[in-house]
Order: structure tokens, then sequence, then C-alpha cells
């Protein structure tokens, strides 16, 4: 950590959301701020703009070694690949390389709950963040943001010591942290994001940060039916409480479901907090959330009636199986967050409806066999789409019992895959982008393409 900014030499690689608010926070406090991207000029008018009345310097157009003269300190964005050779060249001079969430983790001033997980951390996080809202204290406030929303860098004077702060974090983020918050939940770690970590076991040990700097008076907050988030419980240092369907064996503590009602244990005392009726998200995966939330709630001290009435009401997050619209007799759904093969399995489980499934983007190195095993057997057609067509192509076509030709399709784009679907479906479909890649491939990001999904849909005559 630089000690006070006043007068040091900052680089800041990645000029999307994460960048600019951390070059305007460090600019206001002193620091000689670079914002590098490898975006050309012309791509990056809009920051251009921003910037202008600014004292932020910007180069756009790559990242020639030069900008590293005189340079104290490298912060990267969460896309930026940490084997450029910029990057390279600055660990050969020594030159601390950090992120806006590690800064953020260092300056802030009040108690941190920080989400991850390679599934169900938006909406976890985002629910974790309505219950704060509702349990806190005459003029005091909850901050929810990180990987989602805002980036709170750039709010960091604003935030009072006696506020809570809710992060949702990713595995990107966490390869420079070198600090816990006070919460550290990690709800699950499943395949996902290999294009960068290159092994699970590098992907693991990134998640695995959000609790290495933790103390004895922490919280951790695991899931015991998840092999890969429960694998961490030898690493907390301190207090340990679980989530899951099933009730915890003797001497855990946590939530759970039983007979209807989402329930928690702690010293063998068990108590009910509100009847499962009261959610209203669709999916096992999101009854998993809920109990997550509830798990992270009891561990910050919310009141229970707080959290009931967070999660009453609660429809989901944007692009997270967003209901668009019925056209024709059949329910359209948003699910652009499903950037991995899982999280579309966890997408089709949550329909008994006959479903029409658009699947495609840009693939992240991950396996596609369990998938297309289960679209086999839960899906009615398949529209394949973007750049990864010609793997997801192949894993149909190696699944058990594979689809007759005429159920699957592959077409160029998102627009030409929703066309496809508008004429394949029936009354009674639901119609459903899960893609299980990425967006990059046509759009800025799973928002981007959501909302264009969105108003493709609302166009249909």
């Amino acid at each position: 950590m630089i000690d006070g900014w006043q007068g040091k030499h900052v680089l800041i690689i990645g000029a999307a959301r994460q960048g600019l608010s951390l070059s305007r926070y460090l600019a206001s406090k002193g620091a000689l701020v670079t914002l590098n991207d490898q975006q050309s000029p012309e791509k990056m008018q809009a920051v251009l703009n921003d910037l202008q009345h600014s004292n932020i310097t910007s180069y756009f157009g790559g990242h020639p070694l030069s900008l590293l003269e005189g340079i104290d300190q490298i912060s990267v964005s969460g896309g930026i690949p940490l084997d450029l050779p910029i990057l390279i060249e600055a660990g050969k001079k020594h030159i601390p390389v950090t992120n806006d969430s590690q800064i953020f983790m260092e300056e802030v001033k009040a108690p941190v709950i920080a989400i991850t997980g390679s599934a169900g951390k938006t909406t976890t996080t985002t629910l974790v963040g309505r219950m704060a809202e509702r349990s806190a204290k005459v003029g005091t406030r909850a901050w929810v943001g990180g990987n989602i929303g805002i980036p709170l860098v750039e709010h960091l004077d604003e935030i009072k010591a006696e506020d809570l702060v809710v992060l949702e974090i990713s595995s990107f983020q966490l390869e420079q942290m070198t600090n816990s918050p006070h919460i550290a939940a990690v709800l699950n770690i499943t395949p996902n994001h290999l294009d960068r970590h290159k092994t699970m076991e590098a992907y693991t040990e990134a998640k695995a940060r959000l609790l290495s700097f933790q103390h004895e008076e922490d919280i951790a907050i695991l899931n015991r039916e998840d092999p890969g988030s429960w694998n961490l419980a030898p690493r907390v240092k301190g207090k340990l409480l679980t989530f899951g369907l099933m009730k915890p064996r003797d001497g855990l503590s946590g939530t759970y479901l039983w007979e209807g009602n989402l329930c928690s244990v702690s010293s063998s005392k068990s108590s009910v907090l509100f009847p499962q009726s009261t959610i209203q998200l669709r999916g096992e995966h999101n009854l998993v959330n809920v109990l997550a939330a509830c798990a992270i709630g009891l561990a910050a001290g919310f009141r229970i009636q707080a959290m009931q009435n967070a999660v009453q009401g609660f429809r989901g997050v944007e692009h997270r199986l967003e209901w668009v619209r019925n056209w024709h007799g059949a329910d359209w759904y948003n699910d652009s967050i499903a950037t991995a093969p899982e999280r579309t399995i966890a997408a089709i489980k949550s329909f008994t409806e006959p479903i029409v499934l658009l699947l495609g983007g840009r693939d992240k190195n991950l396996p596609w066999a369990d998938l297309a095993d289960l679209v086999q057997k839960r899906v009615k057609r398949v529209v394949v789409f973007g750049e990864s067509a010609y793997k997801i192509m192949n894993a149909l076509r190696s699944a058990s019992n594979p689809k007759k030709a005429g159920n699957v399709v592959q077409v160029a784009t998102l627009h030409d895959a929703v066309n496809k679907a508008a004429g394949w479906m029936e009354p009674g479909d639901v119609v459903l982008l899960s893609p299980g890649g990425t967006s990059f491939d046509e759009f800025l990001d799973f928002e981007d393409r959501g909302r264009h999904f969105k108003h493709w849909v609302e166009e249909l005559a």
C-alpha cells in the first residue's frame, strides 16, 4: 500500500468502470494518474470526453513499455490478463501491481462483507444488500457494489465507519488481494474462467484468497454441499458458518431447509427463520442462494424480520432468469449472466416447461459434456450461435442419445438465434437465453448482450 497518494505516479490499465472510478479517486487524492487501455482513441472517445476536464493523463491504443517510466504503482482492472508484457516488465522493475478492490479494502473504514463464487454471487450479494438496508440504523447506510453496480472505490470518502459494505468480488479481483473482509462467503467453486486461470487449482487458489487474510475474530461462510467451497474449511481462521439444503451435521452452525421452512442451527439449537414460500425466485440454485444470504445475514447480526422482508418480493436481478415477455403463448427469459455451462445447467433445471434454448457466445475453455447430456434429456430444441458454436455442436453430437438434427440448428449471431427461436417455439414453451459462454464475441459484456436480447424480443411483431 502506498502511504498517501499525493504526488505518486499511478498507471491504471483498463478504462472501463473500475479503471475510471479508481482514476477519479486517486486523482482526487493528489496522485498523478495515467489511464491506459488497448482500445483505440476513436473507440474510447466517450472516456476521453469524460476525462477532458480532469487532471488524468490517458494513453489509448496499446500498452507500450515506455508507460512504466517514473511509475510508482500499477492497478489493473478485472478483465486485464496478468501476462501482459507491460506487467511482466513491471515485475522485473519491482513496480507493485494492485487493483481497485485491494485499494478499497486497504482504505475503507466500515466493516466489509465480501461474497465470491462461481455462480450465484450477484443474486446473493443483492439479497444481502437488501437485508443490510432493512437492518441499517438511523444515520447509517449499506453500500452494495464491487463486481456489480458501482465500483465503491470512488465513494470511499462518503463511506463512514459505522456504515456497512457488501461487496461482490470475482476471482480476477482476488488475484492481487492481500486483505480479507470481516465476513467472507465462498458460495461454490466449479469450473469457470479457465481461459484466464488455466487450471482448477489456480482458480481455486484465487477464490481462497478471500479467506487467506482473515483473523480469529472474523467469520467465514462456506457451502457444505459444494466440494469446491467446503474443501476450504481447513483454511478458516475464525468462526465458520455454513449453508446448504440438508441440516448440517452435529457441531456445525448454519442454515438449511426443513419441512418447507428456512431454518438455522447454532450450538445444536435450531430455529425457524421464515417459510420457503416467501421466496419468489425460480430454481433450487436460487433457494441455495437465499440460504447463503441468510447465513451471511446471521453472521452480520441482521434482524430475522429484515431478512424475510428482503427476500419477500425479490424477483431476481436483471439478466438472471429474468422474464422478458409472453409472446404467442411462450415465455421468454433472459439469463445472459450464464457465462459458464454450469450456470446454464442450473437455469434449465429451474423449468418444467418445454425449453427452446439459445446457447453460445465465447468459450472459457470449460467442459460442455454435462450440459450437453442434460440438454438431451430436458431441452426441446436448441439454437446454437456465436464464436463457440462449433465446440458446442460437437458436444451435443457426442452426448448420449444426441438430438435429431432437426431439433438443433446453428446460426451466426444472437439476433439470428432470436429470430430462429421465434419461428420455432410453440405455445407453452419457455424460450431461454442461457448461453453458457461469455458475450465478448459480439457484445461489451453480459449486460450489453442481455439488453440487446430483450430489445429484440420486445420487437417481435
